[in-house]
């Protein structure tokens, strides 16, 4: 079969045998972003099951700082009331520690709770962008195809004396 071309200069051979058709998956993003609700679900239907050991390393780590953190607040701050009925600190480590101290490490330890209160949260987000975007991207084609070449080259520069500047050439090949 010939196909001509628009501009009727060029004739294209195309042989119906060599056609052939690439079927789309049903893959959903949606879905991929609704299974990673409980974190690795959304990697798993992606196909990227070996994600989820780095969520849960990132999840279990800020979490683990976050609960110590509260630990440490909330011990604080019962100590800091109890001096503040008995006058001296007798905490172990904290002995003789007065109320201002002990506010202070209270007010530290509070902080860095709700730092990393939201690191866990960041960390749970992206869990969730991961899964949504490569959802996105589960189809897309990626083969040795696609090439990026970078080289130098001189561009015309009106401004300069020279009319001339060095510049970079970069150029990609679907």
């Amino acid at each position: 079969m010939m196909v001509q071309a628009q501009d009727n200069k060029e004739l294209v051979s195309v042989n119906p045998s060599a056609v052939t058709t690439v079927a789309k998956t049903d893959h959903n993003p949606t879905k991929a972003l609704l299974l990673s609700i409980i974190p690795g679900g959304g990697q798993i239907y992606n196909g990227q099951a070996w994600k989820i050991p780095i969520f849960y390393a990132g999840l279990g780590t800020v979490g683990y700082f976050a609960y110590n953190y509260y630990s440490d607040m909330m011990m604080f701050r019962k100590e800091y009331l109890r001096v503040g009925q008995n006058g001296t600190s007798e905490l172990p480590g904290y002995e003789g520690l007065s109320g201002y101290y002990l506010y202070n490490y209270y007010q530290s330890s509070n902080k860095n709770f709700q730092l990393f209160t939201i690191i866990t949260v960041a960390v749970y987000g992206l869990n969730l962008l991961d899964a949504y975007v490569f959802g996105h991207l589960y189809d897309f084609n990626v083969s040795d195809d696609l090439t990026m070449h970078i080289s130098p080259s001189v561009a015309p520069d009106f401004s300069s004396r020279m009319g001339f500047a060095p510049s970079v050439n970069l150029s990609f090949t679907f």
